[in-house]
């Protein structure tokens, strides 16, 4: 009857977040610099799909499906291209329009721009927001790959940034993001040409409706966009790409974005994808799996991540059979929307805003001795207060916590499944004393059973 009821009420709590938060403007950054709020002030956990092609590959009757499907899972972002990666400029999108209109790329094609209009109020009336990328990075330097062309200087940039800033200013469910998988290259004027671009979408933007901007870096070290832009004033929140193998410590780049100053929000915006070859090298690793995609998102959130961005490889590039695969996905976009992590998100949005939400704070402490940063680090997030505490598992192994700093004497255990989003009472249904060295072993083991346990301040 209590795992009925703890699920009934993670159920609740889900379906009255997705009503409550009808879009009503852009999201903008809580006071306390570190989370995200909607236009009305309530926590805004974020959770972003990635369909960087959508725009480029999809009719709106596709959109349509394919919106319709992500609402139902919980996204409430995502993440698109209006210049897409894979030739964006030159290959025609499903309606057979392209960006430009001339050889220079300088004259927008209404034609095509109105199918980016349609597809982003599709969003709006889903309650998702657009972090739109005006281009793919290649359009500045293609680098080793890449089909460009490179059209992009500082002074274009600055128009397009203007143009495009322009064009949405009055929308209400845009983030802007630079950048496009592409680091500025040393000795050379990239920084400030996404400078310029921002520059340019600032100068044109309306007061009464800000639009938050980020960059989107490749995987770097320390961070990522805050390498090159953390000082700049109008990068609001910072974004990783921390690539494509499974078992990185993420939440190590997390953390060092929480230790500059001054304090911006930060997120991964590109793990790993679900379906993924495992380091490019599908034949002798294979293709990453749930249990790989949920480890990521529960590291970063509970380092203090304002929220968790998902992929599938083959959603991102809208792959279908009369298109060019990139790097073998396994099968059609369409068929790759039910996929298992995909409908996990869900989950870790409703166990972070079922605590008070932004007096989270990382807290390793609670974990007696060290841990390697290897694939089975448990990661910790609690209150300010010391009223509760998460803990996750990513593979079930046992540990010691420490419970000094949390307030009061006893406390609860709960066991949260970030597979089903269950929860149900640990410990035989005893109080836990308040100790330094409390044994802890989760209620399974092993590749793919990973547990959140909950404790819960009784005092």
């Amino acid at each position: 009857m209590k795992r009925t009821l703890s699920t009934w009420a993670l159920l609740f709590l889900f379906i009255h977040t997705l009503l409550a938060q009808q879009i009503s403007g852009p999201i903008q950054i809580h006071e306390d610099q570190r989370y995200f709020i909607t236009a009305k002030g309530e926590p805004f956990f974020w959770i972003a799909d990635t369909a960087w092609e959508l725009f480029h590959r999809l009719d709106l009757e596709e959109s349509k499906i394919y919106f319709d499907k992500r609402a139902s899972q919980g996204f409430n972002v995502v993440q698109a291209v209006a210049l897409a990666e894979l030739d964006g400029l030159n290959d025609p999108n499903a309606n057979g329009d392209k960006p430009f209109i001339d050889e220079a790329y300088s004259k927008p094609n209404e034609a095509y721009w109105k199918h980016v209009d349609a597809i982003i109020n599709l969003a709006l009336e889903r309650n998702i927001h657009l972090a739109l990328l005006p281009t793919w990075g290649d359009k500045l330097t293609k680098a080793s790959w890449g089909t460009g062309p490179e059209i992009l200087n500082s002074k274009s940039a600055y128009d397009f940034g203007k143009w495009i800033g322009g064009r949405y200013a009055n929308q209400k469910n845009i983030i802007w993001v630079l950048g496009g998988d592409r680091n500025p290259r040393k000795d050379s004027d990239d920084v400030a040409l996404w400078n310029q671009m921002a520059k340019g979408i600032l100068e044109i933007q309306n007061p009464n409706n800000k639009q938050l901007i980020t960059f989107h870096p490749q995987p770097s070290e320390p961070g990522g966009s805050s390498n090159w832009f953390h000082q700049e004033a109008w990068l609001d929140f910072n974004m990783h790409q921390t690539g494509h193998c499974p078992n990185q410590p993420t939440y190590q780049k997390i953390a060092h974005d929480l230790a500059l100053t001054p304090i911006k929000p930060t997120l991964d915006g590109e793990p790993m994808y679900e379906e993924h070859p495992k380091c490019f090298n599908a034949k002798e690793l294979g293709y990453s799996e749930a249990t790989d995609i949920r480890k990521i998102m529960y590291w970063n959130v509970f380092a203090g991540a304002a929220g968790q961005t998902y992929g599938c490889h083959a959603v991102w590039q809208m792959y279908d059979l009369d298109k060019t695969p990139v790097n073998a996905p396994l099968k059609p976009w369409s068929l790759s929307l039910d996929l298992e992590a995909a409908n996990q998100v869900k989950n870790l949005k409703s166990l972070m805003l079922s605590r008070p939400y932004f007096e989270r704070i990382p807290d390793q402490s609670l974990i007696v001795g060290e841990q390697q940063d290897n694939e089975t680090y448990v990661s910790v997030t609690r209150d300010k207060s010391g009223s509760y505490a998460f803990f996750y598992f990513p593979d079930g192994k046992k540990i010691s916590i420490d419970l000094k700093n949390l307030a009061g004497k006893t406390f609860k255990i709960t066991w949260f499944d970030p597979r089903t989003g269950i929860e149900f009472i640990g410990n035989g249904g005893d109080p836990l004393p308040k100790g330094t060295n409390l044994p802890i072993t989760p209620p399974s083991s092993g590749r793919g059973n990973d547990w959140v346990m909950i404790i819960d301040s009784l005092d």
